[in-house]
């Protein structure tokens, strides 16, 4: 006897925020921090990054998403979770790889902020030179 799967887990990154998301079998609803996606996010291509890998494989409508995601700002976050989407979804058919890594989905933007400098404005903004 083998126990069947209630869920499928991975997590996002992008920048400095970290999504875990949960895909559970269900009818497409998303909640993010306890909050539904139109509530949490307030912008639609924020809603559209989140939901691209699903609307990608074609299972909008089948699984519910469950997201606990920290750090970073909102589109970091959103793109967080459209990466741990795709990773979770890798679990559920590995066969949906090479679509996804088409769309760019699996790979991992790793562009952080430079940190700043000291005797800068910022990492590398010096302050205006005055020869008087």
């Amino acid at each position: 006897m083998s126990e069947e799967v209630r869920y499928y887990e991975a997590v996002g990154r992008r920048k400095r925020a970290v999504a875990r998301v949960r895909l559970i079998p269900g009818d497409g609803r998303v909640v993010i921090n306890n909050k539904e996606l139109r509530q949490y996010f307030g912008r639609p291509q924020d809603w559209l990054d989140v939901m691209a890998p699903l609307k990608l494989t074609g299972n909008e409508n089948r699984f519910n998403v469950s997201v606990l995601v920290s750090g970073g700002g909102i589109t970091g976050q959103a793109q967080a979770i459209r990466h741990g989407v795709a990773r979770a979804l890798l679990e559920v058919d590995p066969n949906l790889s090479r679509l996804l890594r088409q769309a760019g989905f699996l790979t991992r933007d790793s562009r952080e902020k430079e940190r700043k400098k000291p005797g800068l404005k910022r990492a590398r903004k010096a302050p205006q030179y005055t020869k008087r």
